[in-house]
């Protein structure tokens, strides 16, 4: 069993064998034996079960959060279910959930309806997940293909057909691109990840791209459920494109496009990402940290990757009972103290600095 897949696990996978792992744990400290858990300050101890749903492009990370947050508060868990951005909001506001992932903010319709969940408080969103977006295919005789915005527009618009198309072919100019026809894989359901990916084709496509919001126009292509979805999907078609995740399509073993968002060909890495991450503005005012995804998206910095999911967890900044706030905040702390070459091995961005510091203050001020 490889090491990623191993990472991987379902976090309620984790809840199943936690008693028996914390149980050994105990024993060992017990008995001499060194934990391994990561000591951190702050934590009130709560135990119990914490309950969340939503984006399942943060589902990888948050296995490894909840395995850390069960070491870091024994007999705490958390059940994370990966069911889309969408899903996530709306379990959120209805009550369901103590707090919703999704990769884009909720909306103005949805803002009052939020704030009666949280009794009459506003809900905060807390981009504690970022992780770059891949425009990931299967062509196998095909090593860093590079594509525009606005060729990946026309692409994703059915408007380009085959892979050798004049328009691709001009910015690979040393490439072998068969006369295959391009097959299109988009999500199936309601995607925080969806809505970013339109967002993105619509500001950088030069009017190619009009199309908005969580569902993808189902005119070109076939659908699939969920990141994991449709990765397996491309994986196993010859030919086919989709946008996801970079750490899905990473461990699949797809082709990752590079992006020439007007000041070259950009590799998708870590050094790419955060120079975009250093331009971050926002919407929001204070501790509700939403991203103005617009300026993001439309960065022309050198050498930055901009195609970039800040993933929210949508909080109460108040008006949880006791023991649901101090589950919040336990884990949410977990989740700062693990930002790591672990996290970074997955496919994401490990906070720090300034950015890191100002989820601190949000999640502290939660009441």
């Amino acid at each position: 069993m490889n090491r990623n897949f191993k990472r991987s696990i379902s976090v309620l996978g984790v809840i199943a064998a936690g008693s028996i792992a914390l149980t050994a744990c105990s024993e060992s400290a017990d008995k001499g034996g060194e934990s391994t858990a990561k000591k951190i300050e702050g934590l009130s101890g709560t135990t119990g079960q914490l309950v969340a749903e939503g984006a399942s492009s943060q589902q990888k990370a948050m296995s490894l959060f909840g395995q850390a947050y069960q070491e870091a508060v024994p007999g705490a868990q958390l059940s994370y279910n990966a069911t889309g951005s969408g899903s996530g909001q709306k379990q959120f506001i209805a009550g369901q959930v103590a707090f919703g992932g999704s990769d884009s903010a909720l909306k103005d319709d949805q803002i009052e309806a939020a704030k009666q969940r949280c009794g009459g408080n506003e809900a905060w969103h807390l981009p504690m997940v970022i992780g770059p977006v891949a425009v990931a295919y299967n062509l196998k005789d095909v090593k860093g293909l590079v594509l525009t915005p606005e060729l990946t527009a026309k692409i994703f618009k059915g408007e380009i057909k085959t892979w050798n198309d004049p328009a691709i072919a001009a910015v690979n100019k040393d490439a072998k691109l068969p006369s295959s026809d391009i097959k299109v894989v988009y999500r199936s359901e309601e995607s925080g990840t969806t809505d970013n990916f339109q967002k993105f084709l619509k500001s950088t496509s030069n009017g190619v791209w009009e199309g908005s919001g969580k569902s993808f126009p189902s005119g070109t292509g076939a659908g699939a459920q969920g990141s994991t979805g449709v990765v397996d999907e491309v994986k196993a078609t010859e030919g086919a494109i989709t946008y996801v995740e970079s750490g899905f399509a990473e461990d699949a073993g797809l082709g990752i496009s590079k992006m020439d968002f007007g000041n070259g060909a950009v590799e998708l890495n870590k050094d790419s990402v955060n120079k975009a991450l250093a331009k971050l503005s926002y919407k929001g005012e204070g501790n509700n940290m939403v991203v103005d995804s617009t300026k993001l998206f439309e960065m022309k910095e050198d050498g930055a990757y901009p195609l970039v999911l800040t993933t929210y967890e949508i909080v109460c900044s108040k008006g949880y009972d006791a023991e649901t706030k101090n589950r919040v905040k336990d884990f949410l702390t977990v989740v700062l103290e693990n930002q790591d070459d672990e996290l970074a091995s997955e496919g994401y961005i490990p906070v720090s600095g300034e950015f890191k510091n100002k989820l601190k203050t949000a999640v502290d001020a939660i009441q």
